[in-house]
């Protein structure tokens, strides 16, 4: 079964109407051999901010060394989002592998007059893929309710209701008892509950746990009744967990207090009781303070309840590892601030209390006039949402491609009732964002709200990349519609014709029919993957928007044919110009504009060579050669002479196994070697500039005063703070795509296609940077080959490196030495060549700098093939 046959049955499933009761998912969990018995699970309910809780929990779990399954909904661009273990979405081919499986057995159900949902399936596709993934624990978002919902076919170890308000009234019941009841109803005998709840909503909650036999554990937030208490920090969790001896009301675990934004995207909120200090969550909002004190309680509960007693896992809770995870725990599409200039904002609100909400979030932030990009299904309270809204100057009514989107006629009117002037009517969510981004001056912002199907595309449109593919002959062609999610029979057919310039991109399932037969149209080839593929071998592809998901689709033609392409896309009508736009730029149709930094740096004119100069005594190939300081400054003149353009100063080894070096320890290694290495002559005059590799924020701090001129991260600025070191350093900084730093031997994450999930991921933690305030001229990627990449996908990266250039940046292998060459027969002692080789490859492949321990060898292996192939050739 190819993905597009078994993601179009899966959103087929729609069509089925919600029953209550779990007994449906059972018995398809029951046939898959119960993959939920095999994982603790946590369940986390509530009407509001369960999501955000789900991933903070996640993150902190992961942060204390667990691999962790994470199960949300809906998705924005693709159904796996919805199913990832340790950031990591599940695979098309893992779920084609399960419709397969589970496909016949459902149609005999559904011809039985027994249905299951598409809720349902997803939910047990979700703990069957965390099994199978060998998860240690996995966060479960309820989905609607509690009592009834699929997420309550598992046994957890751990529950969580973070609030209960009027909400799916006719689901769940017509007050906030009987609302409250139902989703408390996922306690269970033993398994530690957390809440937010107060007055009635907590009464009930307590009375239903207390029937189920499971200990209650209450947190408090701004505005909680609780709010302005004073916990003991030293009172025990235990204590929380109960009503006090003379039957008063215990104090709760934690208070949360608010403390306002600190940076464009992130907040700090501080904790009373137990795990006090303050912490910074990525999640800007007063009720996001709450949300992380549920988070943390949670977290700590179910380290405790994973703890078997065998040493099976490490279970520790560190004040950092909570620390770490609330500071990196985004949330994609919930008041994420996508641009500073003006400032915009995609938030999913779509009920009158949501939109209230995130008008006193958006309260925080000093901008002249509002530009609303408004969407909403037919179902909702558009009056209402609307009048919740912040006043708006003007406002762009549209809809995503869903049937159930509003008539943007109506939602134009709604706008007018609520008192917005200037309302225009759109149709496309992309196009009404680019016009409000139009409108607006610097000081402004720009909001798109109202359903999360808009935020989706709109996210959509600004995250676009086009990836440049090479091909050589009808194998590479084949190779490249293959990883485009092409079913056999359309390779089949467009192979042959895939030649000259070839690139893919992601769109809409109707548009990405819509540009590759505009492309054939005019001579060229084009095919669709994923659910918008037809999978036929004809000429007409797929379409349609099954579930919001988006499509790849794989473009090839001559300078001329996408010349004409773009042309036709602009002029159709078929709002279209912002993918002919991005195909232009990526393309070369049109010279682009010099963004170049004023300052010049080695990667721009072809390949630079950055040397390696670890300070440390346990790197994995020349730990200890330049420990002491003598030994780095000769290293480092060595490398001066063989024709290094960088020095990259590295204090802490990330090899496998490693141990975590101390900030303290670290500056004291790499401050005083960046102090002497700036003393050699060519780095003090400029000609080689000298780099620190450290993932540390106050390392990097402390080795940018010292001289250094560029940062390497080898998180991939994950840290918050290391993002504003470099934006207020205004320096050059590697963008690494790593899984775990120090490597993790045991972690084997799961790719799709790798390079296009590496460009997925990195452009994510770009967009992070971008809003942080770093320049893009200044951002170099790493693809990350050894972290976290078997040696197949590390090949894989290395032969495609090419497809980077999707990102606008300058690109940067290290290859180095690595692990991968085992797969060649290459062991630790016997790598020089094969480094040397690989560093050709990269180099013709386009890269922009090598990281190498050799640099006389790969010097000359990177001037090769300059000579081979740049306009300069010698005479």
């Amino acid at each position: 079964m190819h993905y597009h046959e078994a993601a179009n049955f899966l959103f087929d499933l729609r069509r089925f109407s919600v029953k209550p009761g779990t007994e449906r998912i059972e018995a398809l969990l029951d046939r898959l051999g119960n993959p939920e018995a095999a994982i603790p699970c946590v369940q986390i309910a509530g009407s509001n901010g369960k999501g955000s809780t789900a991933r903070m929990v996640e993150s902190v779990l992961r942060e204390a060394g667990l691999s962790v399954g994470l199960y949300t909904s809906p998705h924005l661009s693709a159904l796996a989002e919805r199913i990832r273990v340790d950031g990591r979405p599940m695979t098309d081919a893992a779920v084609a592998d399960f419709v397969e499986e589970v496909k016949p057995w459902l149609v005999e159900r559904a011809a039985g007059g027994e249905p299951l949902t598409f809720f349902e399936v997803v939910t047990a596709m979700a703990l069957h893929d965390f099994a199978r993934r060998d998860a240690d624990v996995v966060v479960l978002e309820v989905g609607l309710g509690g009592e009834y919902d699929a997420t309550s076919a598992v046994d957890p170890v751990a529950t969580a209701v973070t609030n209960v308000s009027l909400e799916h009234t006719a689901v769940l019941g017509d007050t906030i008892e009987e609302i409250a009841r139902t989703k408390s109803r996922i306690a269970r005998p033993d398994a530690p509950m957390v809440t937010a709840c107060s007055g009635e909503a907590l009464s009930v909650v307590r009375e239903v746990a207390g029937e189920a036999g499971a200990p209650v554990t209450t947190v408090t937030g701004p505005g909680g009744d609780d709010a302005d208490g004073d916990v003991d920090a030293a009172d025990d969790a235990t204590d929380a967990s109960s009503a006090g001896d003379d039957g008063s009301e215990p104090d709760p675990a934690i208070v949360a207090s608010y403390e306002g934004r600190v940076s464009a995207t992130d907040a700090a909120v501080t904790f009373d009781g137990e795990s006090a200090g303050r912490y910074r969550i990525p999640l800007v909002g007063e009720h996001q303070a709450t949300n992380a004190a549920v988070a943390a309680a949670l977290a700590r509960r179910t380290l405790e309840a994973v703890d078997d007693g065998k040493g099976s896992v490490d279970t520790s809770f560190s004040e950092r590892a909570l620390a770490d995870g609330l500071a990196r725990a985004t949330w994609p599409g919930r008041f994420e601030v996508v641009d500073t200039g003006p400032l915009t904002v995609l938030d999913g609100a779509h009920n009158p209390a949501a939109c209230a909400t995130l008008a006193e979030t958006l309260a925080e932030y000093d901008y002249a006039d509002l530009h609303l990009v408004y969407a909403a299904m037919h179902d909702k309270d558009h009056a209402g949402a609307v009048g919740a809204l912040p006043d708006a100057a003007t406002a762009i009514a549209c809809r995503p491609a869903l049937d159930r989107a509003e008539d943007p006629a109506v939602l134009a009117a709604a706008l007018r009732t609520g008192g917005v002037d200037d309302v225009t009517e759109g149709d496309d969510v992309a196009d009404a964002v680019a016009t409000a981004t139009d409108r607006a001056d610097a000081d402004d912002c720009v909001l798109v709200v109202g359903s999360l199907f808009a935020v989706a595309e709109a996210r959509a449109s600004l995250h676009r990349t086009v990836t440049p593919k090479s091909v050589d002959g009808p194998a590479d062609a084949a190779r490249a519609l293959e990883v485009g999610g092409v079913p056999p029979a359309d390779v089949d057919r467009a192979r042959d014709g895939i030649d000259h310039r070839t690139c893919s991109l992601r769109l809409r399932g109707d548009r990405a029919g819509r540009v590759a037969a505009t492309l054939r149209t005019v001579g060229g080839e084009a095919a669709v993957g994923g659910v918008g593929a037809n999978g036929s071998g004809g000429d007409v592809d797929g379409g349609g928007s099954a579930g919001g998901e988006l499509s790849p689709v794989t473009l090839a033609g001559s300078l001329a044919e996408f010349r004409e392409l773009c042309d036709r896309l602009e002029s159709a009508g078929d709002r279209l110009a912002g993918v002919a736009a991005d195909l232009r730029e990526r393309l070369g149709i049109v010279p682009q504009a010099d963004e170049r930094a004023t300052e010049a740096y080695p990667w721009h004119d072809g390949t630079a060579v950055m040397g390696v100069l670890n300070v440390t005594p346990d790197s994995f190939h020349d730990g200890g050669r330049h420990e002491g300081l003598a030994e780095a400054v000769a290293g480092a003149e060595r490398m001066v002479a063989a024709g290094v353009d960088v020095i990259d100063v590295g204090g802490e080894s990330t090899r496998p196994g490693a141990e975590a070096v101390p900030v303290d320890e670290e500056i004291d290694r790499v401050v005083p070697a960046v102090e002497a290495v700036r003393e050699v002559p060519a780095v003090a005059d400029g000609d080689v500039l000298v780099s620190v590799d450290t993932r540390k924020a106050a390392v990097a701090e402390a080795a940018l005063e010292a001289g250094a001129d560029v940062i390497n991260d080898v998180t991939g600025l994950e840290d918050p703070r290391m993002r504003e070191v470099v934006a207020d350093a205004e320096c050059p900084v590697v963008l690494m795509h790593s899984v775990d730093a120090p490597v993790d031997p045991d972690n084997d994450p799961e790719y799709g296609d790798v390079v296009a999930d590496v460009i997925a991921d990195l452009r994510e933690r770009l967009a992070l940077a971008e809003v942080a305030g770093i320049d893009r001229d200044r951002v170099i990627v790493d693809p990350g080959l050894g972290f976290g990449k078997s040696a197949a996908e590390n090949f894989e990266l290395l032969g495609r490196a090419d497809e980077l250039a999707a990102l606008g940046c300058p690109v940067l292998i290290g290859h180095s030495y690595k692990s991968l060459y085992d797969a060649i027969g290459l062991g630790p002692d016997d790598r020089e060549h094969a480094t040397v080789a690989a560093t050709a490859i990269a180099a013709e492949r386009g890269a922009d700098l090598v990281r190498v321990h050799d640099v006389a060898e790969n010097r000359a292996a990177v001037d090769v093939v300059r000579a081979a192939s740049g306009p300069d050739r010698p005479e």
